[in-house]
């Protein structure tokens, strides 16, 4: 497979994983409009699951068809689809050899307020669907978090050993200090991203970070040390600095549905603060099809120049 210098650079920061690991690595970095640049845009649709069909997918009523969402990544110019099984399951065959795609192992529901997540999925399912990695999601500050991150360790470690790329969504919840404020603060975020880079996580996502500075301790330090946290682009570079210093990917979501320029707006932030990329789901399928994929291609085009 061609890899340019800049995928080249970015796979030897993983000094330790297997060619097969890298080459799913490769695969994803290699694939779209972003091919090649070591930039990543993901459409992950996951949210049928975690937030209800009608609230996800009544906006834009053909979002109802896992087919439709293969087809906006492919047509897009995406690097990969992360989906949980059954969506997967029902275009693997169609589409699964135009996209590299990314099984979701973990995922909540609404019917319930409980800071946790049962295991939908797993590796050997991963495998069989053709995929090129597993996705895993923790909750950092939950009363479930250990729990989480022994269950990542274990996934991480099977999928490496079957050549899989781990990609962790890290998103701070609940817990004794996290109000809603702190779960996008920045030294919650940062400290998010850490925690995900440790567990072996090759790709992390995590949300936005505001200029909120939520555990007392980690303030003071902030404002001793005067890390400058006062525009997105900042507190990006201070996320991906607690990424092994960048030497880790980092991908940031798109939260809930937006106007085209606040999104850009902030996808224009990341990128100037050194984001690898972005994961972005309900921004996309619930704007009518070439909404989106207008959309999608300037998001691109944002981290293309």
């Amino acid at each position: 497979m061609h890899i340019t210098p800049q995928v080249k650079t970015i796979l030897n920061n993983y000094e330790t994983d297997s060619a097969a690991t890298k080459i799913n690595m490769a695969r994803i970095l290699m694939h779209g409009k972003l091919s090649g640049t070591g930039k990543l845009v993901i459409l992950p649709v996951d949210q049928g699951m975690e937030h209800g069909p009608a609230r996800s997918f009544a906006a834009n009523p053909d979002a109802y068809d896992p087919h439709y969402h293969y087809k906006m990544a492919i047509d897009a110019g995406l690097n990969a689809y992360a989906a949980p099984l059954g969506a997967l399951e029902c275009g693997a065959v169609s589409f699964g050899n135009q996209i590299p795609t990314i099984l979701k192992l973990n995922n909540a529901t609404s019917l319930n307020s409980v800071k946790n997540q049962a295991i939908t999925g797993s590796v050997q399912e991963a495998l069989r669907l053709g995929c090129v990695g597993v996705g895993y999601t923790i909750y950092p500050g939950s009363d479930y978090c250990y729990e989480q991150m022994s269950h990542l360790q274990e996934i991480a470690r099977e999928a490496k050993a079957a050549g899989l790329v781990v990609v962790t969504w890290s998103y701070p919840r609940g817990g004794d200090f996290l109000d809603k404020a702190g779960e996008t603060a920045i030294d919650v975020c940062a400290y998010a991203a850490h925690i995900a880079a440790q567990m072996g996580a090759h790709i992390i996502k995590v949300k936005p970070p505001t200029d909120h500075l939520c555990l007392p301790l980690a303030k003071k330090v902030y404002q001793d040390q005067h890390i400058d946290i006062s525009t997105l682009a900042k507190r990006t570079e201070h996320v991906m600095q607690a990424s092994f210093a960048g030497r880790r990917l980092v991908l940031f979501s798109g939260g809930e549905q937006t106007s085209d320029q606040s999104l850009l707006t902030t996808i224009q932030g990341l990128k100037d603060g050194g984001a690898s990329g972005a994961i972005i789901g309900r921004n996309t399928f619930q704007r009518k099809r070439e909404d989106a994929l207008l959309l999608l291609n300037n998001i691109i085009d944002i981290f293309k120049s």
